[in-house]
């Protein structure tokens, strides 16, 4: 759980003033590439992802585990849908170039 905590926190630090709980796109935005973002696109929710493994793992329940990354995976799934489709819109083709060379959240697989 500590882990993907801090990972998540790291990957909020690396962007800075572009992160934000919602989705929006500032004026002076570019595509941010240093640290994780090097590798995949969306580093604090492979952390969260983490963190979210460790709790399954520590209630020590393989039921409630599979439930919660469902429902978490589900909830992830379409915001990372909606939050690539307005920054390929805002951004444009760096954006574009930088999904093509990156995967979702986990490097070299998805």
């Amino acid at each position: 759980m500590l882990a993907g905590m801090a990972f998540r926190f790291y990957a909020m630090w690396v962007l800075g003033r572009s992160f934000t709980y919602y989705v929006a796109v500032r004026a002076e935005q570019k595509v941010v590439e240093a640290g994780p973002y090097r590798y995949v696109r969306h580093p604090s929710y492979t952390g969260a992802l983490v963190l979210f493994v460790g709790m399954g793992l520590a209630l020590g329940n393989w039921a409630g585990l599979v439930a919660l990354l469902a429902c978490v995976g589900a909830a992830y799934a379409y915001r990372i849908s909606v939050e690539e489709s307005v920054l390929a819109a805002a951004l444009g083709e760096p954006y574009q170039n930088y999904m093509r060379r990156t995967r979702r959240l986990v490097p070299f697989l998805f």
